[in-house]
């Protein structure tokens, strides 16, 4: 029976399980479909290696679940950055760092070839030389080394540290302890951080959305296609069963959500002529194709667009290119100037007037009207009338209503 090990080779499953875990906790071992019981053990056991600190165990009628419980509130970083840092490696890859980084500490500006004899002749070790210029290769694309041309050779020396960059420019410590805390991708922030062996002790974000950095891995290649204005071929899973997808568009922002935290990537699909957003937690894999030479016509119609879409979507069942939205609401003039300074906050453009004492009409026209739904029933008690071009809007509304009186007011 193989031992466990805590490495791994692939970010892509560690993300799957570390999700599974964090957002949809509180499982019992036979709620993890499509695990084995086996596999669920090892995961799980990876997880308490990791994050050891934030796993909670809570014991129900149906079992044990295991949770991950963290306080953005409370910490100076992300603790599942930890994740990012575990990978797989043999032992030769273990000494040929080493010997490497040592030889070019007191060696700098040496050949694959020189670094290969020069570990022979100091450490009586023999590697391949093709291994150590693939490792060099590889250290130097991570920024470990510098590279450059002398002729028709290549020398590599060690990066200059980071320590002498934070002493020569000191608020510079001050932005990566913000970045790594706030940004997307802020692994990167977090790892110069250990590279400059200095901590986070100014800032704290009340409200932070840790989850975000199981998705940088898809996040990055999604960027690069849109600096390159490329398409993409994206590989989805969906979120309501393990089917996947394979969706080819162009990718041209990505939108996040203020409530839930939750991102999306807003695509274009070339075959419909329409805009289309996917959540960035069910793209599994992502290909960049070819140049999209209308890449910039399409984004300025998005940005265009943008402004008429109330969340994420741009689908609708009218035919009209929007959906009108109306409501009356009944609002004390008097001592509820915060509910009318709310909906100047919150309305998002629309468009409020006083139709008679303490009633007030607000109108708007989105794409996609039932994505407004949970914010219009924050107004219940005070909603006079409901009227929208999307029938379904108003239909819905009344059965949620119907539902919540027949919970809390009849027996």
């Amino acid at each position: 029976m193989s031992e466990f090990n805590e490495l791994i080779k692939s970010f892509a499953k560690s993300r799957e399980y570390v999700r599974d875990f964090f957002v949809y906790g509180f499982k019992t071992r036979d709620e993890f479909a499509g695990w084995s019981g086996r596999t669920y053990d090892n995961e799980r056991r990876r997880l308490e290696s990791w994050l050891s600190g934030y796993v909670r165990q809570e014991h129900t009628g149906k079992g044990k679940n295991i949770y991950l419980s963290i306080d953005s509130n409370l910490l100076d970083t992300n603790p599942l950055y930890r994740v990012w840092k575990t990978k797989s490696f043999t032992d030769n890859d273990i000494m040929l760092h080493f010997y490497i980084l040592d030889f070019l500490l007191k060696s700098p500006g040496k050949t694959a070839d020189e670094i290969t004899d020069g570990i022979l002749t100091k450490y009586g070790i023999v590697f391949d030389s093709q291994m150590v210029r693939r490792k060099c290769n590889q250290y130097a694309s991570e920024g470990i080394l510098c590279k450059a041309k002398s002729g028709r050779e290549v020398l590599y020396r060690l990066s200059p540290p980071a320590k002498k960059l934070f002493s020569s420019h000191p608020n510079l410590k001050n932005a990566v302890k913000l970045y790594q805390l706030s940004s997307p991708l802020g692994f990167i922030g977090n790892t110069i951080m250990d590279t400059g062996s200095f901590q986070n002790d100014l800032f704290r974000i009340k409200h932070n959305f840790f989850v975000h950095t199981l998705e940088d891995e898809i996040l990055l290649p999604l960027l690069q296609a849109m600096h390159k204005q490329r398409t993409v071929s994206l590989t989805i899973k969906s979120t309501k069963s393990s089917n996947l997808l394979t969706t080819n568009g162009v990718p041209l922002k990505i939108f996040i959500s203020t409530r839930t935290g939750r991102r999306y990537l807003c695509l274009y699909l070339p075959k419909t002529k329409r805009f289309t957003n996917i959540r960035m937690d069910a793209v599994k894999e992502v290909e960049a194709k070819e140049t999209f030479p209308e890449y910039e016509s399409i984004h300025d119609k998005l940005e265009k667009n943008k402004d008429s879409a109330w969340g994420v979507s741009f689908q609708n069942n009218n035919r009209l290119h929007s959906e009108h939205v109306k409501l009356t609401l009944h609002i004390n003039e008097m001592s509820e100037d915060h509910i009318l300074n709310r909906l100047k906050r919150e309305g998002k453009g629309g468009a409020i007037q006083c139709i008679a004492p303490n009633t007030f009409t607000y109108e708007i026209d989105v794409f996609d009207a039932n994505e407004m739904l949970p914010w219009i029933r924050t107004f219940i008690g005070r909603i006079i009338s409901i009227e929208s071009d999307c029938p379904q809007l108003a239909a819905r509304f009344e059965r949620d209503f119907r539902t919540m009186y027949h919970m809390y007011f009849e027996e």
